[in-house]
């Protein structure tokens, strides 16, 4: 099963509550913030809602996978620098 790439492109100022707080349910806070979300049709409501403020890419699972064991590498160096 695929990710979508959900990407905020435009600003909250001026918007809607209801847009502003399913912007930060999709976890975007900033002007090109993004997050990886899974493709359900929850997410798909969520993104219909807002479609004029974000930008959303198919991406596939191995990238995703890249990133989280990136990310898990990067702890793991700063807690040998801790110690």
């Amino acid at each position: 099963m695929a990710n979508l790439k959900v990407t905020l492109k435009r600003s909250l100022i001026g918007r809607p509550e209801t847009q502003r707080r399913t912007v930060k349910a999709l976890g975007l806070r900033k002007i090109n913030s993004f997050s990886i979300l899974p493709d359900d049709p929850c997410v798909r409501g969520q993104i219909f809602k807002v479609k004029h403020l974000v930008v959303v890419e198919e991406v596939e699972d191995a990238l995703t996978k890249k990133k989280i064991s990136f990310k898990k590498k990067v702890d793991e160096q700063q807690e040998v620098k801790a110690e």
